[in-house]
């Protein structure tokens, strides 16, 4: 199953392993990225369009807790379920994604 969890919880869900280096996987569209980013506080940010992610898989690391990030949350689920079924096992959802996001850090632009 994968974990399901909301921005303001993010740092929390990340903080559970100290061992490995947290990842936010961004999966939006180059454009999506310019229109509204967050800043890494605590994390590494990777973008990768999710049409990409199948092809640039060994970019990621399996033993790194990775939360996966899109608009909504749907792309994202469905990027976290591929990378389940190859292997990795630290991953989390981020719920609502960056629209939810932006009503938590009002600096991230809503769009």
């Amino acid at each position: 199953m994968i974990d399901q969890v909301r921005p303001a919880d993010l740092a929390a869900w990340f903080a559970q392993d100290a061992d490995a280096a947290p990842v936010l996987l961004d999966v939006r569209e180059p454009w999506e990225l310019q229109t509204a980013s967050v800043v890494p506080e605590g994390f590494t940010l990777v973008a990768i369009p999710m049409n990409e992610i199948p092809g640039r898989l060994a970019e990621l690391d399996e033993g790194q807790r990775i939360a996966c990030l899109c608009h909504h949350g749907a792309r994202s689920q469905r990027v976290a379920a591929f990378l389940n079924q190859n292997g990795f096992d630290r991953l989390a959802n981020v719920a609502g994604g960056i629209d939810a996001w932006s009503s938590h850090d009002p600096s991230v632009p809503r769009y």
